[in-house]
């Protein structure tokens, strides 16, 4: 199974550079028993296009508070910004990010799904999705 996510780009270059080594979120996978695979991440305006993948190394579960504790080192993520993204919530999850690859070019998404929409957060790519990114890619 594999995901596209919504990643704001300086988080993105962020996790190119290895500094951002987990990426957090109020919600996760529900199928994630499953496994998820792969994420591919979609670099949010001002960029707008799919910028690479990554592999999901495993999902934590915890408080956030907890989630700070065990992962802040490998966050990439100021304090601030990460107890303003997480709020009053009680649970939250870490996606551990192994094997980044950065496309050599951009993908605009609309060039593979004629009405493209950008994830609010996530959704769920099947093989076809996929099989047409890496295609588009390697025709680059």
């Amino acid at each position: 199974m594999n995901a596209l996510l919504s990643i704001k780009p300086k988080y993105v270059e962020a996790i190119v550079s290895g500094k951002k080594r987990y990426e957090f979120r109020k919600s996760i996978f529900k199928n994630r028993d499953r496994g998820m695979e792969k994420v591919y991440m979609y670099s949010t305006a001002p960029v707008g296009k799919i910028v690479g993948s990554f592999i999901v190394g495993g999902i934590v579960e915890n408080h956030p508070k907890q989630l700070w504790s065990q992962l802040k080192e490998l966050s990439g993520l100021s304090d601030i910004e990460f107890f303003s993204y997480f709020g009053v919530r009680e649970r939250g999850f870490a996606i551990k990010i192994e094997d980044v690859d950065q496309f050599q070019e951009p993908i605009d998404p609309k060039d593979l799904i004629v009405r493209f929409v950008p994830p609010q957060s996530f959704y769920y790519v099947d093989e076809t999705f996929v099989d047409l990114l890496m295609r588009y890619e390697k025709d680059e």
